[in-house]
């Protein structure tokens, strides 16, 4: 049995679990958490390879999935409303679809968990992208350069000072090692191809407890050298959103909604978004009584 790293947030009322992106860890909830906490019990996980989680061989969804329901028995959480952020959210939705009868998933909140098959076009250029930065060393300035581009998106200095820290290992010279490392990050790329690649629509088939889809309002600013991606991404993003409000109408589980903030939106505007899922698990049917 693997064990992954949890934070207690404490608070009292319907459980809540978070999970966060790829490359962060579970600080990025530390604005957010306090304000789901006056009705919740909210605790925060590190996905494997990830802030303080023990690494996995090979990295799969359903390996990933098994390891958050272990904790959470270990935690003595054995239902929770799942909430993940990007690769998080993905992770989330998955774990609602592996506990379909709601005994551990009562409903799953997915933050711009959205991703892509491998022939879309621009596909192999992310990827590329994300396993040359897998694992890097960076140098000792890694950190206030992360509170810098923070600042470009409004996030305070001491809030993505400490995410920054918790996502990446500090090295005896003064340098870091971002993470998750390179093998890690391989199998999670093949994970995010293989849901990615029917689409949204066909990937929520089968997805039956309700569901929170957010998507972000606002692009990241590219970062130089990266512009195309700044193009790659929207137009994405346009197709994602056609496609929820599609599934909106047809889908009365499923309910969609648009935060005004980028990707990192939770570290970004954490009272809209924390606003957003009490609201949604307010409005979550009873369970029955056993």
């Amino acid at each position: 049995m693997t064990l992954l790293h949890v934070h207690d947030y404490g608070g009292d009322g319907p459980q809540l679990v978070l999970l966060h992106g790829y490359g962060r860890s579970l600080t990025d909830w530390d604005a957010s958490a306090p304000l789901l906490t006056a009705g919740h019990r909210v605790l925060a996980v590190d996905l494997p390879g990830h802030g303080r989680s023990p690494r996995i061989s090979p990295w799969t969804i359903p390996t990933v999935v098994r390891h958050i329901a272990d904790t959470l028995d270990a935690h003595g959480v054995p239902e929770a409303v799942v909430v993940g952020h990007s690769l998080g959210g993905l992770v989330a939705v998955e774990y609602a679809r592996a506990n379909p009868d709601l005994a551990r998933a009562r409903a799953a909140v997915n933050l711009d968990g959205f991703w892509w098959g491998p022939e879309y076009p621009g596909a192999e250029r992310v990827s590329e992208w994300v396993l040359a930065s897998a694992g890097a060393i960076a140098p000792p300035e890694h950190v206030e350069m992360q509170v810098i581009n923070s600042a470009r998106l409004g996030i305070p200095a001491d809030r993505a000072e400490a995410a920054a820290r918790a996502a990446a290992r500090p090295l005896p010279d003064g340098k870091w090692q971002t993470l998750p490392e390179r093998t890690e990050a391989s199998g999670i790329l093949d994970e995010l191809h293989r849901l990615g690649a029917p689409g949204v629509t066909a990937w929520l088939d089968g997805v039956d407890c309700p569901l929170l889809l957010i998507q972000a309002g606002r692009r990241l600013p590219p970062a130089p050298g990266m512009e195309w991606f700044g193009d790659f991404s929207a137009r994405f993003a346009h197709g994602v959103s056609d496609e929820l409000a599609a599934l909106s109408r047809t889908r009365p589980t499923i309910s969609v909604n648009q935060v005004d903030a980028t990707h990192l939106m939770h570290l970004e505007t954490p009272e809209a978004v924390a606003t957003l899922i009490t609201g949604f698990v307010r409005g979550l049917p009873e369970l029955p009584t056993q």
